[in-house]
């Protein structure tokens, strides 16, 4: 019997199996549905089916550099026990190696790793490791020199928060403190002219509406909200902001005593915006047991 392709994904959707095994599933039992997920499921491959549904958002970051390329990872996992399993941090850092060849998260989800494509080969591991695991995305920067620092590393290279950055000019030193920089203060944008307007045209309003609140002239509130605007900008956009190593200058003119032209960032933290859901210690060391 002919194996199509909309079989092995009503096949994939049913057991949450790579698509390899779920090819080879259904051709081993000439196409029966049912006898497939039974062989999946003898194989211990269909167990992600079963965890998929459930909320990752613990995990790691890592980062890779190389030349002038540095790529930082997120790999999601359901508890921070797993965060620390050398088997996931193996798995993690193999995703970041292969990242350093490619573009973005949807050609790292699809590149080869040991024979299956990255998303297949993590869902693999669901269920050997025991929790529902996802590759979350990739960021990547290119430039004369990079550099990167990750924040509450739990083995070299994978932690938390990772930070890579991207600069002319050749000063590894400072290019690493703009990373911690970078990792503290979290901005949104490297300049005024990379932010987003719709933010900055959200911020106008408020400002402008609060400035109304105190009464005061319209040319006394155009002053006002031209200030108020500024300190905006210095709060969050990374050269605007004071630097944290030396809170008397800006990012930019630190950068400019450093002999260095920042041209690009990005921070990446673990479960940044995912809706996490409330349970106690006690239940999750009980789910962690299996009871």
């Amino acid at each position: 019997m002919a194996i199509t392709a909309a079989m092995v994904k009503e096949l994939r959707d049913s057991t949450g199996a790579g698509m390899m095994d779920a090819k080879k599933a259904l051709t081993e039992n000439e196409g029966n549905m049912e006898a497939a997920i039974d062989w999946l499921r003898t194989k211990g491959l269909a167990k992600a089916a079963k965890k998929s549904g459930r909320t990752a958002a613990e995990g790691l970051v890592a980062v890779q550099s190389e030349g002038g390329v540095a790529v930082a990872v997120e790999v999601n996992s359901e508890t921070d026990f797993v965060a620390r399993n050398g088997d996931f941090q193996q798995m993690v850092g193999q995703v970041a190696n292969i990242a350093m060849g490619v573009a973005d998260t949807e050609a790292l989800a699809a590149a080869n790793m040991d024979g299956k494509s990255v998303t297949d080969a993590i869902t693999a591991k669901v269920a050997t490791i025991g929790e529902n695991m996802s590759l979350r995305r990739m960021v990547r920067v290119e430039g004369e020199s990079v550099a990167s620092y990750v924040h509450g590393a739990i083995v070299p290279g994978m932690g938390k928060i990772g930070v890579i950055v991207s600069f002319k000019g050749d000063n590894a030193d400072f290019g690493k403190q703009v990373a911690m920089h970078v990792a503290a203060t979290n901005p949104a944008s490297l300049s005024e002219n990379d932010l987003d307007q719709t933010l900055v045209e959200r911020e106008k309003q408020v400002l402008t509406d609060q400035a109304r609140e105190s009464g005061k002239p319209d040319a006394v509130i155009e002053k006002m909200i031209v200030g108020r605007m500024k300190k905006y900008f210095e709060e969050v956009t990374l050269l605007n902001q004071k630097f944290v190593m030396n809170p008397d200058v800006t990012v930019a003119q630190a950068a400019k005593d450093a002999g260095v032209e920042i041209t690009a960032y990005a921070r990446v933290e673990v479960g940044e915006g995912i809706e996490k859901e409330e349970e106690d210690f006690a239940a999750e060391v009980a789910k962690t047991m299996g009871k």
